[in-house]
This record gives C-alpha cells, sequence and structure tokens, in this order.
C-alpha cells in the first residue's frame, strides 16, 4: 500500500506546488499594494487600510478559504463561485500578504535617510527613485524573511484540500478512502513535506546568515560598505 499510494501523492505534488508558487507570487504582488495604500498621507483612509489588515491577520486562513468557497456565492448580489484554485490563491496569497507587506515595509524604512533626500535633491520622479534607489536597497537584506515565508505557505497548501485542490493531502484522502488504507498514504505525504521543507529551511539558514555579514544590524542598507552616492549613481 506504501507504494501502491505514490503515483497518487506525486501526482498531487505537483499540484501542491504550483498552489504554492501562485499563492506566493500573489501575496508578494498584493504585499506592494499593502504598502502603498499605507504610505497613503491621509489619515481616515490608513486607519481603515491598518483595521483591514488586522482583521484579515487576526482571522485563520482556513476560514477565509471557507468564507471563499462556501459563503461567497450565498452575498446577496453577488453569488460568485470561485474554483478551488482560485479561492486557494486568493485566500493563502492575501492572508499571507498582510505578513508580507510588513517585511517591505521594515525594509523600506531600513534605507537611509539620505537616499531619500538625495534621490529627492536630484529631482527623480517617484518611479526612478523607487526602482533605481530604494528598492535595490530595500530588497536583498528581506530576502531571508521572504524565504521563510515561502517555506511556511508550503506548508499551509494543504488547508487547500477542504476546498477542493488536488493536492497531495486531498490525494492521499482518496487512496485511503479506495483501499481502507490511511496510513501509508499519509506518512508519504508527510515524508515528501519533509524532504522538500527541511533542506529549503537550511537554505534559507545560509542565505540569511549570508546577508547578515553583508547588512550588518547596525547598518541594514549596507551603506557602510558603499561609497556615498554610489546607489543614487546607479
Amino acid at each position: 500500500m506504501f507504494f501502491g499510494s505514490l503515483p497518487m501523492i506525486f501526482k498531487g505534488l505537483w499540484v501542491t506546488l504550483g498552489v504554492t508558487i501562485a499563492c506566493y507570487l500573489f501575496a508578494m504582488v498584493f504585499g506592494f499594494v499593502w504598502v502603498t495604500l499605507k504610505r497613503i498621507p491621509f489619515k481616515p483612509f490608513q486607519w481603515v487600510v491598518s483595521f483591514v489588515l488586522e482583521f484579515i491577520r487576526s482571522t485563520p486562513p482556513l476560514v477565509q478559504l471557507f468564507f471563499l468557497f462556501f459563503g461567497l456565492p450565498m452575498v446577496p448580489y453577488v453569488g460568485v463561485s470561485l474554483s478551488p484554485f482560485t479561492v486557494a490563491v486568493l485566500g493563502l496569497g492575501v492572508h499571507y500578504s498582510t505578513y508580507i507587506s510588513e517585511i517591505y515595509r521594515s525594509g523600506i524604512q531600513s534605507v537611509d535617510k539620505g537616499q531619500w533626500e538625495a534621490s529627492i535633491a536630484l529631482n527623480m520622479s517617484v518611479r526612478d527613485r523607487w526602482t533605481k534607489v530604494i528598492l535595490p536597497q530595500a530588497i536583498p537584506p528581506i530576502i531571508p524573511m521572504l524565504g521563510n515565508y515561502l517555506i511556511i505557505m508550503f506548508k499551509e497548501v494543504p488547508l487547500t484540500s477542504t476546498v477542493g485542490v488536488a493536492g497531495m493531502l486531498l490525494m492521499a484522502d482518496k487512496f485511503g478512502a479506495r483501499n481502507w488504507a490511511y496510513l501509508e498514504p499519509y506518512t508519504l505525504v508527510a515524508i515528501f513535506f519533509l524532504l522538500l521543507s527541511y533542506p529549503s529551511a537550511i537554505l534559507i539558514k545560509k542565505l540569511e546568515n549570508k546577508m547578515n555579514r553583508r547588512f550588518d544590524k547596525k547598518d541594514p542598507t549596507g551603506a557602510k560598505n558603499v561609497k556615498k552616492g554610489v546607489a543614487i549613481d546607479g
């Protein structure tokens, strides 16, 4: 039974990886949306955005998945039915985008104030200021944290089996129901998660150590290691 469940579990593995990548990319993009919204200089609007962020963070992702899949079609005048894949991407993507937005915020705030002032003094456009000065310095130090959330999301994707996403967990459940043998397929699913998550965690840890050496704690932007004005000139 152990090896008999392997084909179904392996098929579900590719679905799990695909959903993980889709959710993560959505979360990374939408994380920037939250950061942009919170930077709008209008206090009442910022309060609303902060409330929405806290509401999403404080609500279990499983409840959000259930709402999107089972509840949304019953909302008056909306009644939209979403596919399991869409529900997974929206549910987990939006949920983790709220955390990733905080990572982006910390990276942006770590950029030396002089870089902001210099880009403004050089009369750079907002687009050039962000793409050529701020983001190139803000993103590298936060890469390890983003990697950690990728691993976390990979381990959260099995929640989507509750709304019909045919990942490893759902395939194991179907095999178990068909053959009345749950121990082997669930053990195999656990082994696959271990084989993929643990080496990834080690790589992220090494990357984090490398980044800590490059961007020391007191100077997250690495400005001490770069001549003044290099980031602007680049």
